[in-house]
């Protein structure tokens, strides 16, 4: 195994999907800024997920509209000229 690949800030943190508000905790190495105080009363860093596996159809088996600021819309625009062809 490689020595110093692997990052420093590999720790526990909370993941919470902001659909349907369902949270997580598991370890990353992702940068976060807002902390959480978990069940265990601890505090974890806060990670805030658009989707997770507990609102993406494909895991739920049924279909969701999930429309965060405009996503949808922002995605046709840019790419508009593409569908035209």
């Amino acid at each position: 195994m490689k020595k110093d690949i692997h990052p420093e800030n590999y720790r526990l943190v909370v993941f919470k999907d902001m659909t349907n508000e369902y949270s997580f905790v598991t370890r990353s190495c992702a940068a976060s800024t807002e902390t959480i105080e978990w069940e265990d009363g601890a505090e974890y860093p806060l990670i805030k997920l658009d989707i997770s596996h507990m609102s993406h159809p494909y895991f739920t088996g049924k279909e969701q509209y999930v429309d965060t600021a405009g996503r949808i819309d922002k995605f046709k625009n840019r790419y508009a000229r593409h569908m035209k062809k």
